[in-house]
């Protein structure tokens, strides 16, 4: 193999652009015919015509809450998946809830590619320490990394010691998990006196990676690379190496999907280089989803990738156009902190606030009592409906303003 892992990533922007909207309509016609809640969606619209950015920006965004509305009136997938996709499959559930199905054949999410970028080859063993329960995470780097020829230790999430001890026999290469989890085990290693040393490379999502961080795993051997990936959609983009093996500026868009940036709350596009909502439509036949707003904000890079990758080029991820929030590589929904309110009557007000403690997150739901409040009862709603823990502590209403924000992402990303 070269540095490239095929002829798609190489090929002229203008080319991708031209065969990606060739195909557009005939997917779209073949897509509403296999899931009724994507024709649903797009009654009235004549689909065949679409075969321009201009033509696809006159489309309806359709956002988690409309994809969640569907799921709920037409349990679990809303009509939005090809029945075919259910045989021989995995289903997947996300924070909201939301289902996903498992897309066809090796690779479903397109995950080669990012491992491929980031130095990662045939042959090299790779520690998986993504989630395998309920959300796709783990499966997603499993399936692409196997596609791929790697060995792969599905590690999972937690079990920090086990973790360890596997890694210092199997000898992994790479490392492919949360940002944080890795400084984990490195951290437990030095303690319990296990070599961790033969992790070279790392393939990261589902939380930031701050440039301390990355510079620390660098000063320890290991170079990091990011991929901007979500359970519905798959890989969307992936950082590449430069020929130091360190990563390029910018996050190479993944073949197969086209992307936008729209003005937050509208479907319209803003001009490159501006900051909106990252938007994409995925030509996946077992879950196709057109415009599907993300959440997220991002900008394009008005020039290609020195790897020699043509595609378009994202900032990277740049927050939230919402305030779904993720957190330790989950995403927590204002709708969660509602649930935790309604359970506890004595709760008037609350607000999820999100921080940084070295280089983990951490979490503190304040609540203002307008009645009794057990804030150890509190803390364990919080943990059974997010999944994930936090403290609670009870403050005064002046706390807690009155404007609306449900979850404050306090979190300093410069540094």
């Amino acid at each position: 193999m070269g540095s490239h892992l095929d002829n798609l990533e190489t090929q002229p922007l203008k080319a991708r652009e031209e065969a990606l909207f060739a195909s557009l309509p005939r997917f779209l016609d073949e897509a509403r015919s296999n899931a009724p809640g994507l024709d649903k969606w797009l009654a009235g619209i004549d689909t065949s015509a679409v075969q321009s950015r201009d033509a696809l920006a006159r489309l309806p965004v359709l956002r988690k809450p409309d994809l969640m509305e569907f799921q709920a009136g037409d349990p679990p997938f809303g009509g939005f998946v090809d029945a075919k996709a259910l045989s021989h499959g995995r289903v997947f559930m996300s924070p909201g809830p939301v289902w996903e199905p498992q897309g066809f054949g090796a690779d479903p999410w397109g995950a080669a590619r990012a491992l491929f970028a980031a130095g990662i080859r045939a042959g090299d063993i790779l520690h998986n320490a993504f989630s395998y329960h309920m959300t796709p995470g783990g499966f997603l780097v499993d399936e692409g990394a196997r596609a791929l020829g790697c060995l792969v230790f599905p590690a999972g999430v937690g079990n920090t010691d086990t973790q360890v001890e596997a890694a210092a026999a199997l000898r992994p290469k790479v490392y492919a998990g949360t940002p944080d989890f890795l400084k984990v085990m490195l951290d437990r290693a030095s303690e319990l006196g296990k070599d961790l040393t033969s992790f070279k490379l790392a393939l990261v999502s589902g939380g930031a990676l701050f440039p301390s961080l990355r510079e620390e795993y660098r000063t320890r051997g290991i170079n990091v690379f990011q991929a901007y990936a979500t359970a519905d959609l798959g890989v969307i983009a992936y950082e590449s190496a430069g020929n130091d093996g360190l990563p390029n500026a910018g996050m190479v868009v993944n073949e197969g999907l086209i992307v936008e940036i729209v003005r937050p709350g509208t479907g319209d596009p803003v001009a490159i280089g501006e900051v909106g909502e990252l938007v994409v439509t995925s030509f996946n036949p077992a879950y196709p989803l057109v415009r599907f707003g993300t959440g997220d904000l991002s900008a394009m890079i008005d020039e290609p990738s020195p790897c020699g990758r043509t595609n378009l080029r994202l900032k990277g991820w740049m927050g939230r156009a919402d305030q779904r929030t993720k957190i330790k590589g989950m995403f927590v929904d204002p709708k969660q902190v509602a649930e935790i309110v309604r359970r506890h009557p004595g709760i008037g007000r609350a607000r999820l606030v999100v921080t940084r403690n070295g280089d983990q997150d951490e979490m503190r739901l304040l609540v203002c009592a307008s009645g009794a409040i057990d804030p150890a009862a509190v803390e364990t709603s919080l943990r059974e409906i997010t999944k994930l823990g936090g403290t609670v502590a009870i403050v005064d209403a002046s706390r807690i303003p009155n404007d609306g924000k449900v979850i404050a992402d306090e979190r300093d990303y410069s540094g």
